[in-house]
């Protein structure tokens, strides 16, 4: 089945934190049954001293794409390591991760994090994370356009997801009149961040630039579904789909649970040290 673009979206307007820090909402923490299974996306330009020190997160997981500079991770597990341009790191929260992502040295770190909700039965089991370096993605090539398949299945390319619960990313540049056609498992919500340039994408020819945020609805279909595409200036375009996840979703600060219980005993167990394991 060919997928329409539902609807789109404009990202916020950048934010000036302060003069080491910008940041842009791209997928507001709204109304989460219309955008399960994510939470939030937002895109950071920071540069020291500003950073994210020390925090916690539970119930969650974030993927985490660093378009330029470098950012450095530290976790409470003792990981550490410094992700460049185009890598990515897939972080499963669940029942407790401390972390801190700052930049690394004198330069600045662009990035884009996404925050996916795990269901009830997966919000506690064990921190763990992957980083996925860009140089090792396979890439999908048609004339004009190159893809790289982070995670999902594109033509003959398939990569396993770094997350817990599914998801597909895939990192779209074409030239300008390249035509592609992208792929989406029939289950899946998915949307297309456009960072730069304009397309057509969809059944019904929706027009998209830059900042725009495009919305499929899962078709329910088995198998996969396309979604295409036409350049209609040089492009490049995140696609991030995975299942909606059809629960209660209770959010407050870095912990995301599906009950205001659930969530008071994340507060608990971090005041009382019973917070990671």
């Amino acid at each position: 089945m060919e997928r329409i673009i539902e609807r789109i979206a404009a990202a916020g307007a950048v934010n000036r934190r302060s003069a080491d820090h910008a940041n842009r909402m791209i997928v507001a923490p709204e109304d989460f049954a219309a955008i399960s299974p994510f939470l939030v996306l937002v895109e950071d330009w920071f540069r020291a001293p500003a950073g994210f020190p020390t925090h916690p997160h539970r119930g969650i997981e974030t993927v985490t794409i660093v378009l330029d500079g470098a950012l450095e991770h530290r976790d409470h597990t003792g990981g550490h390591g410094i992700l460049r341009q185009s890598d990515v790191q897939w972080m499963t929260a669940g029942h407790g991760v401390l972390h801190s992502e700052l930049p690394h040295h004198d330069e600045t770190a662009h990035t884009l994090q996404l925050w996916l909700n795990l269901p009830s039965r997966r919000k506690m089991i064990p921190a763990r994370y992957v980083n996925q370096r860009g140089p090792s993605v396979p890439v999908m090539t048609v004339p004009g356009a190159a893809v790289q398949v982070y995670a999902g299945k594109l033509g003959s390319i398939e990569t396993p997801h770094g997350s817990d619960w599914p998801m597909s990313l895939f990192d779209i540049r074409a030239e300008d009149g390249a035509s592609l056609v992208l792929e989406m498992p029939g289950r899946d919500r998915g949307f297309l961040y456009v960072l730069a340039g304009e397309a057509t994408g969809g059944g019904g020819e929706a027009h998209l630039a830059t900042g725009h945020v495009a919305w499929c609805e899962p078709s329910g279909t088995a198998g996969y579904d396309t979604l295409r595409m036409v350049a209609r200036t040089p492009v490049r375009a995140l696609l991030f789909s995975g299942p909606p996840i059809d629960e209660p979703v209770v959010a407050r600060g870095p912990f995301v649970m599906t009950s205001d219980a659930e969530i008071a005993a994340a507060y608990d167990d971090y005041r009382s040290g019973r917070f990671v394991a």
